[in-house]
């Protein structure tokens, strides 16, 4: 029987009402009061009741029943196909659409879904509650808290509730959060270990994607941060199997407490009033009410059984690194919340992985560190120069300025041709003036003086004449004669290009030029090349 007969019966010997009989046996009053009938009629309410069978067997054959037979279901005529489809792992909602496309199903979700129910039955699941030893174990969770102010653009946010429950003592961390980063649930961790003066031995979470990348069973892959985070602090990361909340139950009915007992009613304040109000409701309410299974005062029992057996503190706290995986762009880059960060270009196109704590970035390779930089906001780059291949970084590293002075390293010829080059307008020749100055690592410093002197006496400053003149080694071939202003006594009515055509360094229909004095014309020809870097 579904209700203690004797109990009940004895409660109306009593003279209780039916409704006092109702409330303390959890029946329905309509249930008492044909039972009343039927226990005045047998003379059960005065006298020897009974043996409890007897009750039992007379009270079948007397009762009427309980209620009318039920209206058959609309679904029951497509049971055949309802068994097959939910044998091959077809879900409720997918089943009534299966059944309204193809077979003309009328009825409602909720109604299909009480007849499987019905089809396939229901078994209690049983429960073993586990008892953890003080300092042993904590369960964190995020839940949902409503709205609250931003206090940077006074405008109402989703909020979140961190928390955090000691196993044994249930006293808890409460603070509430604009988002689910890593970042703040770090932060998040390191605040409640502060806030408890210790930590626990043992962390329960489910799997959310700031702790746990891979969810599994037998090998959950946790995320870098956080593995960090637990070796800097000493604890043990223990997620719960995929859709067992139950298994964190503790934390859930903690922010389950929350929800209730702390925000329900109240408007909303910004997310910083509510912090600290929240945390002198966990001091002063919930830690000091008697706790419906443990029997105690959640802070009570902190501060007496478990806060001196937590782990100690670091001597530092841990400093919020992040990791993250970038790829490596060809531009030499990773980006890492919108800012660009250099790194070796030998590993272009590989993912790497990448750590920031706000002050810098570190880049490792295969666990070694492969550059460092400091922190920048989006949109900015850090670059260091030695991460380019050699030709890139010669080409950035020759800047005007750095042209200018290493001119000057080689002498004053070449500073003026130089010079002459950069004051050009308006074409930017300063590719021109790096091709020259890279002349000086193949024929050296000396050669190159030599041509640029050379040049500068028929006034042609052009790279392509004078790397034609070192490469045909003139440069140290005998002068013309100068005036008195430096300039060449010889005057050309045309230029060299005009009266040398040359293909292939020999002129059209004849070989080129025996004269040395031609020779030197046609080095230094115009050709209208500007030159390339």
């Amino acid at each position: 029987m579904s209700l203690d007969v004797r109990e009940l019966i004895r409660r109306l010997r009593g003279g209780e009402s039916d409704r006092a009989v109702s409330r303390a046996l959890g029946s329905a009053r309509k249930t008492v009061a044909r039972y009343r009938e039927v226990a005045e009629a047998e003379g059960w309410l005065e006298g020897e009741l009974p043996a409890l069978e007897v009750l039992d067997r007379r009270l079948k054959a007397m009762m009427p029943p309980s209620n009318l037979p039920r209206q058959p279901y609309k679904a029951a005529r497509h049971r055949g196909v309802i068994e097959r489809l939910r044998e091959r792992g077809v879900g409720v909602m997918a089943l009534c659409e299966r059944l309204r496309e193809d077979h003309n199903y009328s009825g409602s979700y909720s109604a299909l879904r009480r007849y499987v129910m019905h089809l396939e039955g229901t078994t209690p699941r049983a429960f073993v509650r586990i008892d953890t030893a003080p300092g042993e174990e904590a369960q964190v969770d995020f839940g949902s808290a409503g709205e609250m102010i931003d206090p940077r653009t006074a405008e109402l946010k989703k909020a979140w509730a961190f928390v955090m429950t000691l196993s044994h003592s249930r006293h808890q961390y409460v603070t509430f959060v604009f988002d689910q980063r890593v970042t703040t649930w770090l932060h998040c961790h390191r605040e409640a270990f502060e806030h408890f003066g210790g930590v626990p031995k043992k962390i329960v979470l489910d799997n959310l994607k700031s702790a746990i990348v891979k969810a599994s069973l037998h090998d959950p892959v946790v995320q870098r941060s956080y593995r960090e985070c637990a070796e800097h602090y000493g604890f043990l990361i223990s997620p719960c199997r995929v859709r067992t909340p139950e298994h964190k139950g503790k934390v859930e009915s903690g922010v389950k407490y929350v929800k209730r007992n702390f925000l329900a009613g109240r408007e909303p304040m910004t997310i910083t009033q509510t912090n600290r109000k929240v945390l002198e409701w966990v001091e002063g309410v919930a830690g000091m009410r008697t706790h419906g299974t443990t029997k105690w005062r959640p802070r009570e029992r902190f501060e007496t059984v478990e806060q001196d057996v937590l782990l100690p503190l670091p001597t530092t706290p841990y400093d919020m690194g992040v990791w993250k995986q970038a790829k490596l762009h060809p531009d030499c880059h990773v980006v890492i919340e919108g800012a660009y960060y250099s790194a070796p270009h030998r590993l272009i196109g590989r993912r790497l992985w990448v750590r920031t704590n706000g002050r810098e970035v570190v880049i490792y390779h295969d666990y070694g560190r492969i550059a460092t930089h400091p922190w920048a906001p989006a949109g900015v780059r850090r670059t260091n120069p030695v991460h380019y291949p050699p030709e890139k970084v010669a080409f950035l590293m020759a800047t005007p300025v750095w042209c200018r002075r290493r001119a000057r390293e080689i002498g004053e010829a070449t500073t003026s041709v130089v010079e002459g080059l950069l004051a050009e307008r308006p074409l930017d020749r300063l590719r021109s003036v790096q091709a020259l100055l890279r002349l000086a690592e193949k024929y050296g410093e000396r050669r190159l003086e030599a041509a640029c002197r050379r040049a500068l006496l028929f006034d042609e400053r052009n790279y392509t004449t004078i790397k034609r003149i070192l490469g045909r080694g003139l440069e140290n071939d005998p002068l013309p004669e100068t005036s008195s202003s430096g300039k060449c006594n010889y005057v050309f009515a045309r230029r060299g290009s005009e009266i040398f055509l040359f293909q292939g360094g020999t002129t059209h229909g004849s070989k080129g030029p025996t004269d040395p004095e031609a020779q030197s014309v046609a080095a230094l020809g115009d050709t209208g090349d500007t030159g390339s870097a």
